[in-house]
C-alpha cells in the first residue's frame, strides 16, 4: 500500500532462510512508517521415505532459555546425513512427548540451538496411511466447497425471498394504514358536518319558537294591536305566510350544506376515487347479491306443483352402461351414480353394469325391470308349433348313402332316368345333390345323393340329419366297406329308418347273401333274416328291382306319416352353397316347413337376403317351393355354410339385425378359441413346434361342402414331424387377393373345380406363385401328401461293421498321432465312420484320416490283422482305447 492510504498498511520482508524472525514495515498516512519484528514459520510438508528434504530448525521460545524437546518432522526423521539427527532411543521419545504435554496448551514451540532438529521417524505404513488421509481430505475438500457454495446460494435465495416477502408485507401494511387513516378522517369530517347541521337545526327551531312566543305575548288583543301588526296577524290567521326575515350574513342555509352535497355525490364514480382505490362506503356482500338473485328467480319463475313421477318399463340387457341405464329410466346419471356409491360400488357413468346390478338399480328407483338379452333378436324367427289341422301330407326325403363306387349315383340316375354320372369328374360323386322324382303312382319323392369318399363325412352327416329315410347302397360284389359302416352310424345317430339296396346284382360274382351276413355285424338285420330292415336286390345297369325299391320307400313313408304346414313362413336347410360367377352366392335349400316364395326376406346362418329367383332340380324357374322341395335360392348377401338353417322373417331390418348378431357371436367364439394362453403355454407350444415342419396351402373350391371336405382331409395328413396347415379356404374363383396372400405366406394355391381369373393369373406369373387345379379329390390329397413327405428329414440308419483295439500310439512327423490297432471284430474301412470308446464311454465320433497296413494306404482291414489309424482333427488317443467302426444309410420317410 502507498503512503497516501489513510488506513495504514504494511510491507513484509521475508527472511532468506524461509523460517525465523523477520521485519515488517508498516506505512501510515502522511508518510509515516514503522518497522516491526515478526516471526515466520515454514509450512509442514510430507515426503516419501528416502526422498531428500532440507533440515528445518524448530522455532525456539524466548522464555525457554535452553534446548527443548525435539519436534517431530517426517522429512528429517526419514533422511540421514549432515544437518539431521537420528532418534536417540525408545525411552527418549516418550520422555520428550511427556515434557511437551506437561508444558500445557499455552506452551509455544521452542527453537533448538544447532543446525538440525531431533525428529521422530515414521514407519512406511504410517506414512502411507497419512498420505491416503491427506488425499482423501483433498478430495473431500472439493465436494465440501461445492456443497458449501450450494448451501450459500440456497441461503441467499431464501434471504432474498424473505426480504421480498417482508417488503411486500410492509407495503401492504402501509397501504392499509393509509386507507384506515383516510377512512377515519372522512368519518370524522362526516361526524363534524352532522354535528354542525344538528346545531344549526336546533338553533333554527329555538329561534322560530322564540319568535312565536314573542308574537303571542306582544299581541293579546287583535283590536288594540297596531294596524301593521294586525294586518300581519290577520294574514297569518288566513294562512298567508309571514314575510321571512333576512338571515344574518354569517348564517348558512341548512338544506344546502356540505353534508347534503356529499350524500348526493356519494354514489358517483370520480377519477380521484377510482385512482385512490377508495370504494367510498360500504358495499353489498356477495352472499347478499346471491340472495337477491334467488329472490328474483323465485319471483320470475315461481314454484309450480311437483310433478308426479312416471314409472317406466326398463329393458335391462346382459350388460349396460350407467349412462344408458339412466337414460332408459329418465333419471339423472348423477343420482344413479350416487345410489351405487351408497351401495358400495365406485363407478362412473361410463362403467358397465351386469344385468343383476342394473335390475337392482331399476327397482330402487321404482321402475319395472324387463330382462332382455342380445339373443332376443332371434325371437323374430317364428317357432310356433303347427296344429294338427294345419298339417298336410308331404313328400318323403330319401338320402342315398354308401361306399364310394358302389353305384349310388347310377342307381339314382336309373330312377330319375337321367345321366348325372357322365358329368362327374373321375366317375365319382364329389357334391351332394338334391332331386325330386315323381313315381309311376304320381307320388313325389325327394332324393339326396351324397358322396361316398372318406373325405365327405360332413356331407353324409348333413344328409342324414335332413332326411326321412336312408337307402344304404351296398355292392353285391364288394360287400360292406368302411364308408358303408360310417353311413350306418350316421343313420342311427339321426334315428331314421334304413332300406338296404344291394346293387350290382347283375354281375356274375355278385353275392347278396354275403352282404346280408356282413350287415349283421353292425346290427342291421334284414327282413329275409327275420329282421325289420327292408332289403331290395337292384341293378342300376339293367333296372332290375327299381320298382320294388320305390314301393319300399312309399311303404316306409306311409308308416312314418310325414306331414307339414305349407301355409306358414318357410323354414329349410342348406344342402350345399357355392359362389357362382354370374349369379353370385347360390344356396341349394331343402324346404322343410312352409312355402318359400319369390320376394321373401330370409336369414340363413350368418347371412341374409331376399329371394330373387328359385330354380328347381331341372333348371327351371319357379315362383314358390313347398315342403320337401329342393331349390336353388338366389339373392343372398354372402355364401352361407352348408348345414345352416334358412328362416323367413317379416322385414329386412330384422333380418339384418339377426345376421349381425350371429356374425358378432361367431367372431367372439373364434377369438375365444384363438385366445393367447399363459407364457408357459406359449413357450411349451413353441418348443413343441420347433422341430415340426409345416406345409401351408390355400384352398379354393366350387362349393362349401367340397371346401370343408378338402380342409378336413388335408388336416389329417402329417405326423409328429410334418403337418399341413390350411391358411385360408373359400368358395369361388381364385382371385388376385388369394395370390397376394399365397405370396406373403410362400404357399401354393389349390383350386378344386375352379379356375383363376385373368388378373390372378397375371399376378401369379409375376410373383411366382404356384396354382394347381384339381377335379378329383383323390389326386389333390395324394399330391399334397407327396409334398408333405418332401419336408420330412430322411431317416439315418447305422450299421455296425467292426471293432479295433489300440495297442500302441505313435507320433509321426507331418501326420500327428497314429494308433497302432488290431481289428478284433468285423472289418475296418477308411470310408466308414468311427467312434472312440474309453471305458465304454464315447468320447469322439468322426472320420478316419488314414488307414495303413504296414506302409501302404489301404481301404479295408479285416479281423485279426493289425493296422495304423489316424483320426481327422482329433489326437487324444490312448493305449487301450477301442475304436467302433460303422456305416450310415439315409432312408426316405413316408406318411
Amino acid at each position: 500500500m502507498d503512503g497516501n492510504d489513510k488506513s495504514g498498511g504494511m510491507k513484509t520482508r521475508s527472511r532468506p532462510g524461509g523460517e525465523g524472525p523477520g521485519r515488517v514495515r508498516q506505512s501510515f498516512s502522511h508518510g509515516r512508517t514503522k518497522s516491526v519484528v515478526v516471526e515466520t514459520k515454514r509450512s509442514k510438508k510430507l515426503t516419501k521415505p528416502g526422498e531428500a528434504a532440507p533440515a528445518a530448525a524448530a522455532p525456539a521460545s524466548p522464555a525457554s532459555g535452553g534446548a527443548a524437546a525435539p519436534r517431530p518432522s517426517v522429512a528429517s526423521g526419514l533422511r540421514g546425513g549432515s544437518g539431521s539427527v537420528r532418534p536417540t532411543g525408545g525411552a527418549e521419545a516418550p520422555a520428550a512427548a511427556a515434557a511437551q504435554r506437561a508444558a500445557g496448551s499455552d506452551a509455544k514451540p521452542q527453537r533448538r540451538q544447532g543446525k538440525g532438529n531431533v525428529l521422530k521417524s515414521l514407519s512406511p505404513e504410517e506414512y502411507e496411511r497419512r498420505k491416503k488421509a491427506l488425499e482423501a481430505a483433498k478430495q473431500n475438500e472439493g465436494a465440501r466447497r461445492a456443497k458449501e457454495e450450494a448451501e450459500a446460494k440456497e441461503r441467499e435465495a431464501e434471504r432474498q425471498r424473505l426480504l421480498k416477502e417482508k417488503e411486500e408485507r410492509e407495503r401492504k401494511e402501509a397501504e392499509e394504514q393509509i386507507r384506515r387513516e383516510r377512512e377515519e378522517s372522512e368519518r370524522l369530517a362526516a361526524e363534524e358536518e352532522a354535528r354542525k347541521k344538528a346545531d344549526a337545526d336546533k338553533k333554527e327551531r329555538e329561534r322560530a319558537k322564540a319568535e312565536r312566543e314573542a308574537a303571542r305575548i306582544a299581541a293579546p288583543d287583535p283590536a288594540s294591536a297596531p294596524p301593521a301588526e294586525g294586518e300581519g296577524k290577520d294574514r297569518t290567521m288566513r294562512g298567508t305566510p309571514p314575510p321571512r326575515r333576512a338571515a344574518p350574513a354569517d348564517d348558512k342555509k341548512p338544506s344546502r350544506g356540505r353534508g347534503a352535497d356529499e350524500r348526493r355525490r356519494s354514489g358517483k364514480l370520480t377519477i380521484s376515487s377510482a385512482t385512490s382505490g377508495d370504494e367510498g362506503g360500504r358495499q353489498r356482500s356477495l352472499a347478499a347479491m346471491r340472495r337477491k338473485q334467488e329472490r328474483q328467480k323465485r319471483q320470475m319463475g315461481g314454484r309450480g306443483p311437483e310433478r308426479e313421477k312416471v314409472m317406466r318399463d326398463v329393458n335391462v340387457p346382459d350388460a349396460i352402461t350407467v349412462q344408458e341405464l339412466a337414460n332408459r329410466m329418465a333419471e339423472r346419471a348423477a343420482d344413479v351414480v350416487k345410489m351405487l356409491f351408497k351401495s358400495g360400488m365406485m363407478v362412473t357413468i361410463n362403467d358397465t353394469l351386469d344385468a343383476d346390478t342394473a335390475a337392482l338399480v331399476v327397482e330402487e328407483f321404482g321402475h319395472t325391470v324387463v330382462r332382455v338379452s342380445d339373443s332376443d333378436v332371434e325371437d323374430a324367427i317364428s317357432t310356433t308349433v303347427d296344429s294338427e289341422g294345419e298339417l298336410k301330407p308331404r313328400a318323403p326325403v330319401v338320402t342315398i348313402m354308401g361306399h364310394v363306387d358302389h353305384g349310388k349315383t347310377s342307381l339314382l340316375d336309373a330312377i330319375r332316368k337321367a345321366n348325372v354320372v357322365s358329368g362327374e369328374a373321375g366317375g365319382i360323386t364329389q357334391h351332394i345333390g338334391a332331386y325330386q322324382v315323381t313315381t309311376d303312382s304320381g307320388a313325389p319323392v325327394t332324393f339326396l345323393d351324397t358322396p361316398g369318399h372318406a373325405a365327405f363325412t360332413s356331407m353324409r352327416a348333413r344328409g342324414a340329419q335332413v332326411t326321412d329315410i336312408v337307402i344304404l347302397v351296398v355292392a353285391a360284389d364288394d360287400a360292406v366297406m368302411p364308408q358303408t359302416i360310417e353311413a350306418i352310424h350316421h343313420a342311427k345317430a339321426a334315428n331314421v329308418p334304413i332300406i338296404v339296396a344291394i346293387n350290382k346284382c347283375d354281375k356274375p360274382d355278385a353275392n347278396p347273401q354275403k352282404v346280408r351276413t356282413d350287415l349283421l355285424q353292425h346290427e342291421i338285420v334284414v327282413e329275409e333274416m327275420s329282421g325289420d330292415v327292408q332289403d331290395v336286390e337292384v341293378s342300376a345297369k339293367t333296372g332290375m328291382g327299381l320298382d320294388t325299391l320305390l314301393e319300399a320307400v312309399a311303404l316306409q313313408a306311409e308308416i312314418l306319416e310325414l306331414k307339414a304346414n305349407p301355409e306358414r313362413e318357410a323354414e329349410g336347410a342348406v344342402i350345399e352353397a357355392k359362389l357362382d360367377t354370374g349369379r353370385g352366392p347360390v344356396a341349394t335349400v331343402l324346404v322343410q316347413r312352409g312355402t318359400l316364395k319369390r320376394g321373401d326376406i330370409f336369414v340363413v346362418g350368418e347371412q341374409w337376403g331376399r329371394v330373387r329367383a328359385l330354380i328347381n332340380d331341372q333348371g327351371e324357374r319357379v315362383d314358390e317351393a313347398g315342403p320337401s322341395v329342393p331349390v336353388e335360392v338366389l339373392g343372398l348377401q354372402g355364401t352361407p355354410a352348408a348345414g345352416d338353417v334358412l328362416n323367413v322373417v317379416e322385414s329386412e331390418g330384422k333380418a339384418r339385425e339377426i345376421a349381425d348378431y350371429r356374425q358378432r357371436k361367431a367372431k367372439e367364439k373364434q377369438a375365444a378359441a384363438g385366445a393367447r394362453g399363459t407364457l408357459d403355454q406359449l413357450l411349451a407350444q413353441a418348443k413343441a413346434d420347433e422341430n415340426v415342419a409345416e406345409l401351408p396351402v390355400l384352398v379354393k373350391a366350387d362349393v362349401q361342402g367340397s371346401a370343408e371336405a378338402i380342409v378336413q382331409a388335408l388336416e389329417k395328413i402329417g405326423n409328429e414331424d410334418v403337418r399341413v396347415r390350411v391358411v385360408h379356404s373359400g368358395v369361388g374363383a381364385i382371385t388376385e387377393t388369394d395370390v397376394g396372400l399365397a405370396e406373403a405366406s410362400n404357399m401354393p394355391v389349390i383350386g378344386f373345380n375352379v379356375r383363376a381369373n385373368a388378373p390372378a393369373r397375371e399376378a401369379a406369373n409375376q410373383k411366382g406363385v404356384e396354382i394347381r387345379y384339381y377335379s378329383v379329390i383323390y389326386d389333390l390329397v395324394d399330391d399334397v401328401k407327396m409334398a408333405a413327405q418332401g419336408l420330412l428329414k430322411p431317416e439315418v440308419r447305422e450299421t455296425f461293421i467292426g471293432y479295433a483295439k489300440i495297442k500302441e500310439v505313435f507320433k509321426v512327423t507331418g501326420v500327428g498321432k497314429v494308433a497302432g490297432c488290431e481289428v478284433t471284430e468285423g472289418v475296418a474301412r477308411k470310408s466308414a465312420g468311427v467312434r472312440l470308446l474309453r471305458d465304454d464311454v464315447v468320447i469322439h465320433e468322426g472320420k478316419l484320416k488314414t488307414l495303413k497296413r504296414f506302409k501302404d494306404e489301404v481301404n479295408e482291414v479285416r479281423s485279426g490283422q493289425e493296422c495304423g489309424m489316424a483320426f481327422q482333427n482329433y489326437e487324444d488317443i490312448r493305449e487301450g482305447d477301442v475304436i467302433e467302426i460303422f456305416t450310415t444309410q439315409e432312408v426316405e420317410r413316408t406318411l
